[in-house]
């Protein structure tokens, strides 16, 4: 509706400037938006102040010409009016709403997609902890955002890849196999103080005791280093394999989880640092090997090989993006923890040097969760007795719960996540009082089957009937699905889907409190049926885009 009202302003503005009443031909970009006050009409513009300048004009003379040369012969538009400085505001022909439900009707589960992408390839990488512990609330969080975004941009055209990296090289990994060799020292009984920059929680003795059932003593006796690596590596191993299962069973699967210890072993590392400094990008000082990101908008240079020869996580980091656009991705889009936002030049900067525009890269930066139990903060421990583990949480209040949580806030707002609101079936937890309204819609449906009637579709001959206040309402909402799907993807902003089924959900309940959907007109039944049937398909559609099941029954 919005595009067929921007349509009628511009030939407006064609027609008025072919008669004269505009004097120029030069027409800025048409902005048409719903006015926040029910009063001032379905849609309003203020193009004819954008354009006073161009037109030399008053901009109620520009409103008043744009009005006088409407051509409206399907008769949209009820009424129109100016309104302050130059508003024009459109009052949409109730009628002129029906067709929203028919699209609807008809495209069914693609209601809402478009072809803006034009198949793009467009790798998301996400999650992309490093495999020394399980995943955290947080972690749940960047999964539930990195799925829900790669979702909406495979719904709106473009190819788009999900890609997990793994952080299974360097310090952490060797500080990992240190902490279980440590514990399975330990489990012989020897008397070991444990580091503090060790890793502390129960799972590492979990691990250390994996390894004693399966293999005794062996270690004991074995050189250090050959028993850290082991322990190392039987540790990242399995503890990839839990994050694997916590994601599945979380609704995230990848389609490719890639190695940092690949880019190692294939070389590829040493490749690309002989690469940049052929092209004296990366030079020698004071023993070490610095990148020149300054030279492409970074506060400083970078060191990506230390003066012991020992390379940076950096040095990983260049041979991974470069690795990204050499596979053919177009556009990149990483999620990290707010916490690594100074990290963002210096990527940028390798990515300009390799001879890829910075614009192809883009990172979502994902804000802390804190973990609540009605209402009071849950202790940041396992020790303490309280989880933070997302396995915990989803085992707690379920997969649904979560992921429609973590999406009520923009990602870079701070969230409390209260377990205790997640459980309850009430309106007060946002993803039952969404769920709710296709299980209510669904329990409709059966009522009307077990009468016989199974015609729940589009039906001209009844639509008609459809003009309450509310039903108008309710269609208005369903019509602006696909805009807030299309903004979704170009802002890369799942939580815009979440905030528009709450309110198609308060739109609906609005309804559904006034009016019966069954009633004893057969003629209205069918109407409202085919009303109601239209939002079980857009919520179900928005909830698939969240990862979010859409229930039958509640």
């Amino acid at each position: 509706m919005k595009q067929k009202i921007k349509n009628l302003i511009l030939k407006a503005m064609l027609k008025a400037h072919e008669k004269g009443d505009l004097p120029s031909f030069e027409f800025p970009d048409v902005e048409v938006e719903a006015p926040r006050i029910e009063s001032h009409g379905d849609f309003s513009t203020n193009i004819a102040m954008v354009m006073a300048s161009v037109q030399k004009m008053q901009p109620k003379r520009i409103a008043e010409a744009i009005i006088k040369n409407i051509d409206d012969p399907k008769r949209i538009i009820s009424k129109t009016e100016t309104a302050g400085p130059g508003f024009i505001n459109f009052f949409i022909n109730k009628l002129s709403w029906h067709p929203v439900l028919l699209r609807i009707h008809e495209e069914d589960g693609r209601y809402g997609a478009s072809d803006i992408g034009k198949g793009m390839k467009i790798q998301v990488e996400f999650v992309s902890s490093n495999p020394t512990g399980p995943l955290h609330v947080g972690h749940g969080r960047g999964a539930a955002v990195g799925d829900a975004v790669a979702n909406i941009l495979l719904f709106c055209g473009y190819d788009v890849e999900k890609e997990y990296y793994i952080n299974d090289s360097g310090r952490q990994i060797n500080t990992l196999g240190r902490s279980v060799f440590l514990r399975y020292r330990q489990l012989f009984g020897e008397n070991i103080e444990f580091p503090d920059d060790c890793y502390q929680g129960d799972y590492i003795l979990d691990l250390a005791g994996l390894i004693k059932e399966d293999n005794g003593r062996a270690f004991l006796d074995q050189k250090e280093d050959e028993a850290v690596l082991y322990c190392a590596r039987f540790a990242a191993k399995n503890i990839i394999a839990g994050i694997r299962d916590d994601l599945k069973s979380f609704g995230v699967e990848f389609d490719n989880w890639f190695s940092e210890q690949s880019l190692y072993d294939s070389g590829k590392v040493d490749e690309v640092l002989n690469y940049f400094r052929s092209r004296n990008i990366i030079y020698e000082k004071d023993g070490a090997h610095w990148f020149k990101t300054k030279d492409f908008g970074d506060e400083k240079d970078r060191v990506v090989v230390r003066n012991n020869g020992q390379t940076t996580y950096f040095a990983s980091d260049i041979a991974y993006h470069k690795d990204k656009f050499d596979r053919g991705f177009e556009h990149v889009i990483d999620i990290w923890g707010a916490d690594h936002h100074g990290y963002i030049p210096r990527i940028k900067a390798l990515i300009e040097a390799a001879g890829y525009g910075k614009d192809r890269f883009d990172v979502i930066l994902v804000q802390l969760v804190n973990l609540l139990r009605g209402g009071q903060p849950v202790a940041m421990s396992t020790r303490g007795g309280e989880f933070i583990t997302l396995a915990d949480v989803i085992s707690e209040v379920g997969s649904d719960a979560a992921r429609f949580i973590f999406l009520t806030r923009h990602h870079e707002s701070p969230l409390d996540f209260d377990l205790e609101l997640a459980k309850k079936k009430t309106n007060e937890n946002p993803v039952f009082y969404v769920q709710y309204v296709h299980a209510r819609i669904s329990s409709i449906i059966r009522k009307e089957c077990k009468k016989g009637i199974e015609n729940t579709g589009w039906n001209e001959k009844t639509v008609f009937m459809l003009k309450e206040p509310e039903e108008i309402n309710l269609i208005k909402s369903l019509g602006s699905y696909p805009e807030a799907v299309k903004l979704s993807a170009e802002f890369m902003e799942p939580h815009r889907i979440t905030f528009y089924l709450m309110d198609l959900a308060s739109s609906f309940h609005t309804y559904y409190n006034k009016h019966r959907v069954l009633t004893d007109d057969p003629l209205l039944t069918g109407a409202r049926m085919c009303l109601v049937v239209a939002v079980k398909k857009v919520i179900k559609n928005g909830l698939t885009l969240l990862g979010v099941s859409a229930p039958e029954k509640m």
